[in-house]
């Protein structure tokens, strides 16, 4: 097919980027790779978006990598992971803004990773999810060996691995990688109710929280607590404080949107 290979629409401050080659069940090809990385960082500096909801177009989320975009490739596997999807997983983790995965079908190898690097996941009841890197035998990458043994444990996450299981969507609520499960024919409207909610938040608050999360993941408790104690100076200097404390005493809903 031809046309973007990434859609782009903001409503109610939800910058939604959608996959689109839904013809190839959204797998990757570098030119999608890098435009959602571009897509991203445009977002980041919007101040239109305040949350973004990665999803994809047709029956499927990310089939992983389109193998037939890999032949005749002159890059190794490591200057093609280092070139492509190793500065997409970054962004995604260090983008001041919430990013929704939105898993509205299959989620296979790297689209694996993709779904399990959003800040929150949201899926279909259709959707699923496998670690597909062993049947090709090949070890899973993009940040699947990080995510998920923190999210199942490392026997789970092995298990899923070796023998590239197939997770469906209520398997995905209960193991906690994800955080909802919405009916496939109010899907798109769930996720963007869902993503407003987020969107009226404190969006500066939420930017640090996610920074001391991520920090956090792999630091000591004495390295969260000075973490801590520094973000909340900066959080407690920022005018979304003083309209919470505000709205707190008035008995109103706190407005953490400001009009430009």
């Amino acid at each position: 097919m031809t046309g973007p290979v990434i859609l782009e629409a903001t409503r109610a401050g939800v910058r939604t980027l959608t996959l689109n080659r839904p013809d190839k069940l959204n797998a990757a090809n570098d030119a999608l790779l890098l435009a959602l990385t571009d897509a991203l960082r445009r977002a980041d500096t919007d101040a239109q978006a305040r949350v973004v909801v990665i999803t994809g177009a047709g029956r499927g989320f990310c089939a992983g990598q389109d193998l037939g975009d890999v032949s005749g490739r002159d890059m190794t596997f490591t200057e093609h992971l280092n070139h492509t999807y190793n500065p997409l997983i970054r962004t995604i983790r260090t983008l001041s803004k919430p990013v929704i995965s939105a898993v509205n079908g299959v989620a296979a190898g790297a689209g694996a990773s993709l779904a399990l690097a959003g800040d929150l996941r949201v899926w279909a009841q259709s959707a699923s999810l496998i670690e597909v890197f062993s049947n090709i035998a090949l070890v899973p990458d993009s940040g699947s060996t990080w995510f998920l043994p923190r999210l199942v444990g490392y026997h789970r996450a092995f298990e899923l691995m070796a023998l590239a299981e197939r997770v469906r969507a209520d398997d995905a609520l209960r193991l906690g990688l994800c955080e909802q499960v919405f009916p496939d024919d109010t899907f798109q409207e769930a996720v963007q109710a869902y993503a407003e909610r987020l969107a009226a938040r404190p969006a500066h608050a939420l930017n640090l929280t996610k920074q001391a999360l991520v920090a956090g993941m792999t630091s000591t408790l004495d390295e969260a607590l000075d973490q801590e104690a520094a973000l909340q100076q900066l959080a407690g200097d920022h005018w979304e404080h003083e309209e919470g404390v505000t709205a707190f005493k008035e008995k109103r809903t706190p407005q953490f949107i400001r009009e430009t």
